[in-house]
Formats: structure tokens, C-alpha cells, sequence
């Protein structure tokens, strides 16, 4: 598929109404993260997100609600989290929605740490750090996707973290963009659009059970 066709949108597509639906599902994140408490299980807080949802007229999902708890924090969206994990008093989760709004697909996630657990918080802040200074990148110097992901694991590897190779960002769009078949972020040989592409970054510790997770659409706007 062409580079051009690999970014071809509905004809409902509204860039605005992308933003829209970016800024919904950053609130039901946040929503979510409010409801997040020690002994919760991963289950019990996605029966808590659907609840969220619902108070924000979420029309559909666009792909299951991943939320992942202490150890399964290193593990991908493809991967089964372990059994019976519940939020410790000092631990780490995170939340990653594919939500839609009015058509549009919006697609976000962070991590988060509870309790005094200053490795995981170093963990979740360097997601964060490795976002914004990739996603800079592509806003300053207009790099391919290629070039962008082979950045990000330049750096998560100079801070002291592992990346994961397996997260490689993907399309968004008027709902469903599977049907452009636009492919990973991280396989696009020129600059991607904005208001397409979902950067994702996902680093685990180099030797303890714990990762982080962060991704955002790759806009002008910051949320």
C-alpha cells in the first residue's frame, strides 16, 4: 500500500472532531485512574471504566480496555495478564483505552504509581520524559516513523530502560480505521500526518518486574 493510502480517512473524518474525541478519552482516563484504589483487580476496574464511560457518552470501543497491574505492566496489549494481580499499597498500573466519540477514534494511555514506590514513579515519569522528546522530534524535525522509533529506543536505552520493540504506534481515524490498513508508526517510511497516528512508548525496568506505559495522538495540541 502507497504511504498516501496507508493515511486515507473516511468521509466523515473531522480533525476537529479527532481533538474531540482525544479529549473524551483523556477524561475517562482520568475518571478511571480516580476510581483506582489498593486491592482493586484488573477486572473490577474495567467493570469501573465502563461505568465512566457511560457518564461520558462514550458510542462504542474500538478496542478492549487494558488495564494492567504491578507485574503485568511489562506485558503487551497482545499478551494475558497474570491471574489474581491486585493493586498493591506501593505499585504501579496502567490504563490504555481506544475509545470512540461522535465517529471518531480516540486512543490513549498512562501510567501510574501509588504509595511510595520511587522506581516505579521514575518508571512512569520516563515514559512521559521519552513521549514528549520523541513526539517533539516529529513536530521540529518532520522524521519519518522509522526514524522516530529507532530514536525512541536510542534513548530509553540511554536513560536505563528497556523498550519495547513489539509497540509500534498505529492509525486513528473516523471509525473504523482498520479498513485503511494503515499499519504501524513505527514501519512509515515519511512523516506521518498529524492528527493520525498514535505514538506509543512502552519500557519496562532493566532487572524488576515493572514497566510503563504512555501513547497520545501526534498533534499540534497538547492535552
Amino acid at each position: 500500500m502507497s504511504d498516501h493510502g496507508r493515511e486515507a480517512v473516511g468521509q466523515r473524518f473531522d480533525s476537529a472532531l479527532m481533538l474531540h474525541a482525544r479529549d473524551r478519552s483523556w477524561a475517562a482516563l482520568q475518571g478511571i485512574c480516580e476510581r483506582m484504589h489498593p486491592g482493586i483487580s484488573e477486572d473490577e476496574a474495567r467493570a469501573q471504566a465502563m461505568q465512566v464511560f457511560a457518564e461520558l457518552g462514550m458510542e462504542r470501543l474500538w478496542h478492549p480496555v487494558i488495564i494492567r497491574i504491578g507485574p503485568n505492566t511489562t506485558k503487551t496489549y497482545r499478551e494475558r495478564s497474570l491471574p489474581d494481580v491486585r493493586l498493591g499499597e506501593n505499585d504501579s498500573y496502567f490504563i490504555d483505552l481506544g475509545l470512540v466519540f461522535d465517529g471518531h477514534e480516540g486512543d490513549v494511555g498512562d501510567t501510574f504509581v501509588i504509595g511510595q514506590a520511587p522506581e516505579r514513579l521514575a518508571c512512569a515519569e520516563a515514559a512521559r520524559d521519552l513521549h514528549r522528546d520523541v513526539a517533539n522530534m516529529w513536530r521540529t524535525e518532520g522524521w519519518s516513523g522509522q526514524r522516530l522509533y529507532n530514536y525512541a529506543h536510542e534513548r530509553a536505552e540511554a536513560m536505563g530502560w528497556r523498550f519495547n520493540h513489539a509497540i509500534k504506534g498505529h492509525r486513528v481515524s473516523d471509525f473504523p480505521h482498520s479498513v485503511h490498513k494503515g499499519g504501524d508508526l513505527g514501519d512509515l517510511e515519511h512523516e506521518p500526518a498529524k492528527g493520525l497516528w498514535i505514538l506509543e512508548i512502552q519500557i519496562t525496568h532493566p532487572t524488576e518486574p515493572f514497566g510503563a506505559f504512555y501513547e497520545d495522538l501526534l498533534a499540534e495540541a497538547v492535552p
